[in-house]
């Protein structure tokens, strides 16, 4: 497994540069800003019961202009048909970014991007807020030649019902936003590849594995950065440190995927209240309190339902078509490189393409930035059709 310096940025690379800046410019004096958050408009609304539509299927786009982003970019949004872990039709929103210039023979290449957790009420959606949930990351693509279609998931944005930090209906959201956004968007290649961050790395990986059975001949790899982990292990390790207030969330997620799970078996009386509200708030910072043992009902990671989750949230477990780039931060608390390794000999194991790289002495957030430079030349040599690197061995 290869380690790579903490900081490999070139000085050709601009993009980098922009991205590392968002971490390391120090706060300005205070003035006036807009609003971080965009209305949950009308756009995101959706007739129940939903239209019929093929998975992909667009159903409207609107073009946006109320993004943080440079002029030299567009952005679209679209409204599209996906399918739940349960079988059923869906609406799902997202955003499409394109350079602003006349594009490519073949067109735009793709980056389907695979966001982070940020909640789980509709207000929540990465294309409502203006950084889109990426700060000047997602705006680098553009800036270098790609397009970027970026998923909120299900039930972020769109009243569908959520699928919250659940890889496998995540990463179904993010294969079929492709045709939904060719539809949207004139200019937009076929190929592509996924891409994401922290639980986006874990919805990248789940994208490679949905592929084995999907088969999209268009389909390149995947890059996940921070976040590869075992699901079991990342929640224990959550549950006993600073992240434990997203067990929550958790409880969510495996009420939509197992309708018959009894939320009282995992949380206690005084943590049940914080269900509630999360369906109305993107995070818990404003509600009372507790410690992971006042949330928790002893023995709760046995709980039938939780375990299969945990599976089903597990990557590895299946196998991944096309090359994978795993990048893991050594100095994350609670996905350190040594965790992500584990996961990555067990994709080896079983046949994937892994190039794995480790980088000392960052931390989860300065990751995304610092390893730019390796996304990009991983990402070029792949539409290129280069043969994909491993360093499985």
């Amino acid at each position: 497994m290869k380690q790579k310096a903490a900081s490999v940025c070139s000085a050709a690379l601009l993009a980098c540069a922009a991205v590392l800046a968002l971490s390391q410019t120090p706060p300005s004096a205070k003035r006036s800003h807009p609003p971080l958050t965009l209305p949950l408009t009308m756009f995101y609304d959706t007739p129940a019961p939903l239209p019929p539509g093929k998975p992909g299927e667009l159903i409207r786009s609107e073009p946006v202009d109320d993004y943080d982003l440079p002029d030299q970019i567009a952005a679209v949004r679209i409204l599209y048909h996906s399918v739940s872990a349960t079988g059923e039709d869906v609406a799902v929103s997202g955003v499409v970014l394109v350079p602003d210039a006349k594009p490519p023979a073949g067109g735009w290449p793709i980056i389907a991007w695979a966001h982070d957790f940020t909640g789980s009420a509709r207000s929540c959606a990465p294309s409502l807020q203006r950084n889109l949930s990426a700060g000047p990351l997602l705006a680098m693509y553009p800036g270098v030649g790609y397009a970027v279609v970026a998923s909120d998931y299900a039930g972020l944005g769109t009243n569908s019902p959520a699928a919250i930090l659940d890889m496998q209906s995540n990463a179904l959201d993010v294969i079929y936003s492709i045709p939904a956004a060719g539809a949207a968007v004139p200019g937009l290649g076929s190929r592509w590849i996924a891409a994401g961050n922290s639980h986006g790395a874990v919805v990248a990986v789940g994208v490679a594995e949905a592929e084995s059975r999907l088969r999209d001949s268009n389909y390149l790899g995947a890059v996940a950065i921070s976040g590869v982990a075992d699901a079991a292990e990342l929640f224990a390790r959550q549950s006993q440190g600073a992240g434990y207030r997203r067990i929550v969330f958790l409880a969510q997620g495996i009420k939509a995927i197992f309708p018959e799970f009894k939320v009282e078996e995992m949380l206690t009386e005084k943590s049940r209240p914080l269900y509630q509200h999360i369906h109305q708030a993107c995070d818990l910072n404003a509600a009372p309190q507790f410690s992971a043992r006042e949330m928790l009902q002893p023995g709760w990671e046995s709980n039938r339902y939780v375990k299969e989750f945990f599976a089903r949230n597990t990557p590895g477990l299946k196998p991944a078509i096309g090359p994978l780039l795993v990048i893991s931060a050594d100095a994350d608390p609670d996905i350190p490189s040594k965790l992500t390794a584990v996961t990555v000999t067990r994709m080896c194991g079983q046949g994937d393409r892994v190039l794995f790289y480790t980088y000392p002495q960052l931390d989860a957030d300065a990751v995304l930035g610092n390893s730019v430079s390796d996304q990009l030349s991983w990402i070029r040599a792949r539409f290129a059709g280069h043969p994909a690197p491993s360093n499985c061995h």
